[in-house]
């Protein structure tokens, strides 16, 4: 099996995907666990696709995934594009800045996924853009940046 080095992170084959790896925690009272099922696979082009799978329990009044919780699925995608390129393991990495835009709503009953590119890699940090996608259609663009672990 395929895991991290971090006994509490969860990064491993999903049995139900092939191609893809599940994403998290192992540890569902961590923040990851509100988030639920995230899978992420590097695609061919070196984008980094994380895939989520919305729960009523990320909806607001309208039905469609709240935009808060949009933000924590682009958080852990900012993640998941670094580690996808072994540019940080799971551990004490942070996300310096994140710029979102959203375009349209993202229907609850539905996966939705976060496709993100590197940018740039510098010494400390790692800049990342992406799109938030469901069903061919664009329902918004981020960019953000993450600071690396400080080597101890």
């Amino acid at each position: 099996m395929n895991q991290d080095s971090t006994p509490g992170f969860l990064h491993e084959p999903d049995p139900d995907h092939p191609g893809w790896m599940r994403w998290g925690f192992r540890d569902p009272t961590r923040f990851t666990g509100i988030l639920g099922k995230m899978i992420a696979r590097v695609e061919a082009d070196g984008r980094v696709r994380m895939r989520a799978f919305p729960e009523r329990r990320h909806t607001n009044l309208s039905d469609r995934v709240h935009g808060g919780a949009l933000l924590g699925f682009i958080d852990v995608a900012l993640f998941a594009a670094a580690r996808g390129h072994g540019l940080v393991e799971a551990g004490t990495a942070v996300t310096v800045d994140l710029s979102t835009q959203f375009m349209g709503a993202a229907m609850a009953d539905k996966p939705v996924d976060f496709v993100s590119e590197i940018l740039r890699e510098t010494r400390r940090l790692i800049f990342i853009r992406g799109l938030v996608e469901q069903g061919g259609e664009v329902v918004a663009s981020y960019a953000g940046t993450i600071r690396k672990p400080t080597a101890k």
